[in-house]
């Protein structure tokens, strides 16, 4: 892919923009991008999404803009959630196409899935039931996406894709306290339980079940599904191996060196049980492709967040 075919990265200032970023370090990314923010532009608005493309002119686009939260933030703007998500993807999917966009990579989740799908995972199951209770419209809101990007494919003979990552953790992840994701949650309140000398309080049993994917694989397999995957079907990004939030919270206090009292508040809600994956059409692309272990991603993300404390994203609402 030569410099000639621009790229643009929406979401750029997250965690997988980063690794994108700085992909260059690990051998693989895309560095000469141009990385968007919602600093930048709105792009729930559709105006600011048409500015976005005359300006960058765009041949190849990554989508990594969304609003997400965890469970509590689901819970508590379940309109929100729908509208930004459904507005962010129809615009920049649209906008694509208007200008002659060649290729799209949208980024979904797997809470798209069915609440009631038989595990595990795969690429076929997303549209056969409801998604879990817990983050419906957000769900619903990445669905859609992937609808529009098989349509747009079907009528326009543009190549739009889509891929679905399992949980996401790493550098400049969003480790907000209130509204951030499990795991950059779970760091952010081990530092301060370590620091201040106080309980590690943690929502639920601990029994649930999740897959993490570090974000610099995810950056690589980024990169490779921009060069190589054209199926009209998602693909799922995915090591395909489940750890309990209560094992999570033992690496995190390892990492941490933490000797406090942890305690699990089960009158919180655990959120969906399970929703283990199939990383085989993954394989059946990279078979030899090597993950990088919790372990290692754990301690490397540990580390960047306390050497970059400050100045780590901690606040935002989303």
């Amino acid at each position: 892919m030569s410099k000639e075919e621009k790229i643009l990265v929406t979401g750029g200032t997250g965690m997988v923009g980063y690794s994108l970023r700085w992909g260059h370090i690990y051998g693989n990314g895309i560095p000469d991008a141009t990385f968007v923010s919602s600093r930048d532009y709105d792009l729930r608005e559709k105006q600011q999404v048409e500015a976005m493309f005359a300006k960058y002119k765009p041949k190849h686009v990554i989508h990594l803009a969304a609003r997400v939260g965890g469970v509590k933030a689901n819970t508590d703007y379940v309109a929100d959630f729908y509208y930004d998500n459904i507005m962010i993807n129809t615009n920049v999917i649209e906008a694509s196409r208007r200008v002659g966009v060649e290729k799209v990579v949208s980024f979904l989740s797997t809470c798209i899935f069915p609440d009631d799908a038989e595990y595990p995972l795969t690429e076929s199951k997303i549209h056969l039931g409801e998604p879990h209770s817990s983050n419906y419209p957000y769900a619903y809101a990445k669905r859609m996406a992937d609808i529009q990007s098989r349509a747009y494919k079907e009528q326009y003979d543009v190549d739009y894709v889509s891929v679905i990552p399992t949980n996401i953790y790493g550098p400049n992840d969003n480790f907000n306290l209130e509204n951030g994701h499990v795991m950059p949650m779970l760091i952010h309140k081990c530092y301060l339980a370590k620091k201040n000398n106080t309980d590690l309080k943690v929502w639920g049993t601990g029994k649930p079940l999740r897959e993490f994917i570090y974000s610099k694989d995810v950056g690589e397999l980024t990169t490779w599904a921009l060069k190589n995957y054209d199926e009209s079907e998602p693909i799922i990004l995915s090591t395909s191996h489940e750890i309990s939030i209560r094992d999570l919270v033992d690496l995190i206090v390892s990492g941490f060196n933490y000797k406090g009292k942890v305690i699990f508040d089960t009158d919180k809600p655990d959120g969906q049980y399970r929703k283990p994956s199939d990383n085989s059409k993954l394989r059946k692309y990279l078979p030899d492709f090597e993950f990088t272990s919790i372990e290692q991603g754990i301690q490397e993300t540990i580390e960047w967040f306390v050497e970059n404390y400050e100045g780590a994203r901690k606040w935002e609402k989303h």
